[in-house]
C-alpha cells in the first residue's frame, strides 16, 4: 500500500508539474481574484487528475484503445476553450483599465467566484484524455507491481489526487504574489494581457 502510495504521488507531480496552458490560465485568474478562487481553481484541475486516476486504476487497458480516436477533437475543443477565456480576460481587463478600475482581488471586480472557477477548470482538465493514458501508461508499464487490490488502488489515487492539488495550490500563492506585487493599474493590465498571449500560444501548441 505505501508502495502505491509513492507511485501515486510520482504520477501526480509527473502530470501536474509541467505548466502549460491550463497552469497559465490558473495563475493568471490567481492573479486577477485571489487565492480563494484560485485555490478552488486549483482545486478544479486536482479533481479532474484524480478522476482520470481512478479510470485509469480501474480499467485504463480498456479505456486508452476508447479515447485514442477522439482525443483529436477534445484537444481542439479544449483549445478553443482556452483561448476563448485569454480572450475574454484581456478584454476585461483592457476594459476595466479604461474605467479606471482594473480588477482586484473578491472584491466584486471582474472574474468568476470560487464555485465558477472549480467548475470551469474541472471541465477545461477533464477536456484533457492524455491525462487518463498517461496515468494507464504508467499502471501498464509496472506490470505485476501495479496496484491490484482495493486498498492499494485507493491509495494511489488519493496520492495522484493530493500531489496535483499541492502543486495546483502552490501555482496560486505563486498568483497571489504576482497579483499583490503588480498592483498598479499599468501592471495589473499589463499582467493580464501577458498571461492571456501565453495563454493563447500554449493553447496552439496543445493541437500543434
Amino acid at each position: 500500500m505505501i508502495t502505491a502510495a509513492v507511485a501515486g504521488l510520482l504520477a501526480g507531480y509527473g502530470i501536474a508539474i509541467p505548466v502549460g496552458a491550463v497552469g497559465a490560465y490558473l495563475v493568471a485568474v490567481t492573479a486577477r481574484t485571489g487565492w480563494r478562487t484560485g485555490a478552488a481553481a486549483a482545486l478544479g484541475v486536482a479533481t479532474a487528475d484524480g478522476v482520470y486516476a481512478l479510470l485509469a486504476v480501474a480499467g485504463g487497458s480498456v479505456l486508452v484503445p476508447l479515447l485514442t480516436p477522439v482525443m483529436t477533437p477534445l484537444r481542439w475543443v479544449s483549445a478553443a476553450v482556452l483561448v476563448v477565456l485569454a480572450v475574454r480576460a484581456a478584454w476585461t481587463a483592457v476594459r476595466a483599465h479604461r474605467a479606471g478600475a482594473l480588477a482586484s482581488r473578491d472584491d466584486g471586480a471582474p472574474g468568476p467566484g470560487p464555485a465558477r472557477a472549480y467548475l470551469t477548470f474541472l471541465g477545461i482538465t477533464i477536456l484533457n484524455p492524455m491525462t487518463v493514458i498517461y496515468f494507464a501508461a504508467l499502471i501498464l508499464a509496472t506490470g505485476p507491481a501495479a496496484p491490484s487490490s482495493a486498498p492499494e488502488r485507493t491509495a494511489f489515487v488519493l496520492a495522484a489526487l493530493l500531489a496535483s492539488a499541492s502543486w495546483q495550490l502552490l501555482l496560486t500563492t505563486g498568483g497571489t504574489l504576482l497579483g499583490r506585487t503588480l498592483t498598479g493599474p499599468r501592471g495589473r493590465l499589463a499582467t493580464a494581457l501577458a498571461s492571456s498571449t501565453l495563454i493563447v500560444v500554449l493553447a496552439v501548441r496543445l493541437v500543434g
